[in-house]
């Protein structure tokens, strides 16, 4: 508790939280915060790009559907797709990192090649390029994000499994005969969850950015799901006339991964121990 209330107290934490909170909230509620729910899929022609009104309240889109509405809806995928893209990047490179930091050989060193291939392309163009292969289709934008992003994780858990390696508790737990499964579980992994933590807070937000650009590209779920990227890209041909197409959802993506950065830079100054003890001596 005192460590929440210590969090709440940063005011980059705190407004982090507010942002995700909202954004997880209108997922969660939005058949009742939608203004048209049952049509968030359907199009009115004879109302097409309407300004914000008091019926619209954001404007609709080409097709005369609720901008509103769909980015409420689209929250729901923008969840979905981040969070299942950055579980299963951290779920394959945490164990990875874990695996290559404890032991040393040539077996650790060619985990840590593979990951450094990866990293050689940058992570977008390498996404494209498999989103592109496997087609347009939300699995696939995951499976494309989560294949390309596990290398920050590994990497990341190998360098501070490698820095715990050497610690007094470490030696002790060999020294009485734990396995290497078990010092790596109970001893290491508990040491560095903060980092892991504070590292997937972030890399949702840049997961978020990616799936919108992806989608963007045409690459990610396929008309007429509601999906921010691609609502960006159908409002290009409208601009300016109807800037209210456009300016929703970049702003809602613009907050999303904001709200993300900031929670997690708020988690690293109060997780990171070198952070907290720096700030108390202060």
């Amino acid at each position: 508790m005192r460590t929440f209330r210590r969090m709440l107290r940063d005011r980059a934490f705190a407004i982090g939280l507010v942002i995700v909170s909202l954004l997880v909230l209108a997922a969660v509620f939005a058949q009742k915060l939608a203004t048209f729910p049952q049509d968030v899929s359907s199009f009115d022609p004879t109302a097409r790009l309407q300004p914000p009104s008091h019926v619209f309240l954001l404007g609709t889109d080409r097709m005369g559907a609720d901008i509103y509405s769909r980015l409420l809806f689209g929250a729901r995928l923008t969840i979905l797709t981040a969070g299942l893209a950055t579980t299963a990047a951290v779920l394959i490179g945490v164990p990875i990192g874990l695996i290559a930091g404890y032991y040393r050989g040539w077996f650790s060193d060619a985990l840590m090649r593979v990951s450094d291939v990866f990293l050689a392309v940058p992570q977008i163009v390498l996404a494209i390029a498999i989103a592109q292969t496997l087609g347009p289709a939300i699995q696939n934008v995951i499976l494309a994000l989560s294949a390309t992003y596990w290398p920050f994780w590994a990497r990341l858990v190998y360098a501070e499994t490698r820095s715990q390696r050497n610690e007094v508790h470490i030696e002790a737990a060999v020294a009485m005969g734990a396995s290497p499964l078990r010092v790596m579980v109970l001893h290491v992994l508990p040491n560095i969850a903060g980092s892991i933590i504070v590292r997937t807070t972030i890399g949702m937000g840049g997961t978020i950015l990616a799936a919108a650009s992806l989608g963007f590209l045409g690459l990610g779920a396929p008309p007429p799901t509601p999906e921010w990227g691609r609502m960006i890209a159908e409002s290009r041909e409208f601009l300016p006339q109807a800037w209210w197409y456009a300016t929703a959802p970049g702003v809602a993506i613009l907050l999303v991964v904001m709200g993300f950065n900031l929670l997690g830079d708020g988690l690293r100054d109060v997780l990171d121990p070198r952070i907290r003890r720096s700030a108390d001596a202060a």
